[in-house]
């Protein structure tokens, strides 16, 4: 087929849609070169300072942290929601997935009222500090994603074929075995792709993180807050640093989720 008659085959509506997805193309590109042209004078100066630094090492731990938590907490939860009987779990399904239809802000005000209650004072008072400090972090991050990571590994669960389960069972594999040995296995890049997500994600957090341990410069800094900070203070040059750190940490996220994505298929 030459190019004349592939030329005769794009109808009006092919056209359109090639123009809408160019404007949107054009758009997103001219957001990230802008960041990329703006960030890349100022990272040069500002990596290596001090807090820099104290905010990209904070934003790592706490997102690696919670991103652990999410996936200690998520596997389970995934499982009874596709591999058990239980009462009303429809309704619970739709209860852990609310999070992800609120705005982040809400669900950190959620935490703040919880850990500012008499029952948060306690758990102060007993060694566990989440309000102003860097548990507070991992908290916000937690309730952000876990919804995320359980309606991923859900999703992955249930497209594992139940017969090879069953004949697991059937040659006297027990639950847990048959779990470990076929469903894990057969879940593994959907699970890997909503850890490197959920990572992600917790990297970029900030309305809940704001609303549990506020922004203070080299305390309570995450990359985020380290825009924020530096924004409203007039360095456009540390908050552009920050920026473009962000950037490249999702960009390099993307393509190995996507990575994963392609031996899926």
């Amino acid at each position: 087929m030459n190019i004349k008659q592939s030329l005769r085959k794009i109808s009006f509506f092919d056209v359109i849609t090639i123009l809408i997805a160019s404007i949107v193309i054009l758009f997103i590109l001219s957001v990230v070169v802008m960041l990329i042209f703006k960030g890349i004078a100022s990272i040069n100066k500002e990596f290596f300072s001090k807090e820099i630094i104290f905010a990209l090492t904070l934003s790592l731990s706490t997102a690696s942290i919670s991103t652990i938590v999410c996936l200690l907490f998520g596997i389970p939860t995934a499982y009874v929601l596709t591999k058990t009987k239980i009462p009303f779990k429809r309704f619970f399904e739709v209860l852990i997935e609310l999070p992800l239809s609120l705005p982040n802000l809400v669900l950190g005000l959620s935490l703040l009222l919880i850990f500012a209650s008499p029952f948060g004072k306690m758990l102060s008072e007993a060694g566990f500090r989440v309000i102003f400090s860097k548990a507070g972090i991992v908290m916000a991050h937690t309730l952000v994603n876990l919804p995320f990571v359980i309606r991923m590994i859900k999703t992955a669960f249930r497209s594992v074929d139940k017969r090879l389960e069953f004949i697991a069972q059937s040659l006297g594999a027990s639950k847990f075995k048959s779990f470990l040995l076929v469903t894990l296995p057969l879940s593994r890049n959907a699970i890997v792709g909503a850890v490197i997500l959920a990572w992600s994600r917790a990297l970029g957090e900030f309305g809940a993180t704001l609303m549990v341990v506020g922004v203070t410069r080299m305390k309570t800094e995450t990359l985020p807050a380290s825009i924020y900070l530096n924004i409203a203070t007039g360095d456009m040059g540390a908050a552009m640093s920050s920026a473009v750190i962000l950037l490249i940490i999702s960009a390099a996220s993307l393509f190995l989720f996507n990575c994963f994505q392609k031996d899926m298929r």
